[in-house]
């Protein structure tokens, strides 16, 4: 689309005409460029833009705005979450938009999305994925359903003297910085009167010594802290 000049003729004193250029408008900016100036937004400004008019409209709608929203790695996220086959069929903004929404993965035991302001992947990991020790022992384990997890159930431990967690994960995260949590409740939860009560009666043992978590990826990176849980008592 090109920015096109329309002109309106005006008499001189002499009898003579002169065409003087009208004045030109947002609709005479040729889509390119709007399309560039978007790239220095964010998505939900670019949204907003959108609304301005169809040049506007159109223009918000181009691959190269939504593949500069994208991370690095959002071919693996689709190859991952929505199917290989997918990639090709699908505009940038249509992936940008369904990898902001919640996408379970590996059979529903882990999520990821993106973060609609600024693009960052988020990612959460059942208990069903981790290597826990007993947890085959329904004498100290068992899964409880309960709306207060993503994944609709959370391993809850009974009764033992010494626990450890692992998991494996395999996944390109962009480069950058992240925070790891680790989302462990003692003693079980229940309603009353409408609000939420913990009940820790008969929760024993977590302040004699620390729990330790540790992280550590392929590239040699690990990271470890541990902290007592007697103040939750």
């Amino acid at each position: 689309m090109g920015a096109g000049v329309s002109t309106t003729a005006t008499q001189n004193d002499d009898g003579s005409t002169l065409s003087l250029p009208s004045e030109t408008g947002l609709d005479d900016v040729p889509e390119n460029c709007i399309s560039s100036m978007m790239m220095g937004f964010d998505p939900q400004e670019i949204c907003t833009l959108a609304r301005v008019n169809k040049a506007f409209h159109r223009a918000s709608s181009a691959d190269f705005v939504w593949e500069s929203k994208l991370p690095p790695s959002y071919k693996f996220l689709v190859n991952k979450v929505l199917g290989e086959q997918n990639l090709g069929s699908m505009t940038k903004k249509e992936i940008y938009a369904k990898l902001c929404r919640p996408n379970f993965f590996e059979g529903g035991t882990k999520e990821v999305w993106l973060d609609r302001c600024s693009g960052q992947v988020c990612l959460f990991v059942s208990s069903k994925s981790f290597k826990i020790t007993g947890i085959e022992d329904r004498r100290y384990w068992n899964y409880i359903p309960t709306e207060e997890s993503r994944f609709k159930s959370v391993a809850y431990l009974q009764q033992m003297w010494w626990v450890e967690v692992i998991g494996d994960l395999e996944f390109e995260f962009p480069k950058g910085n992240y925070s790891v949590f680790f989302r462990l409740q003692l003693g079980k939860t229940s309603k009353r009167l409408g609000r939420r009560v913990c009940n820790v009666d008969q929760v024993h043992g977590w302040g004699i010594k620390p729990v330790r978590f540790q992280l550590s990826t392929s590239d040699g990176q690990s990271s470890l802290s541990q902290c007592y849980f007697a103040w939750a008592l």
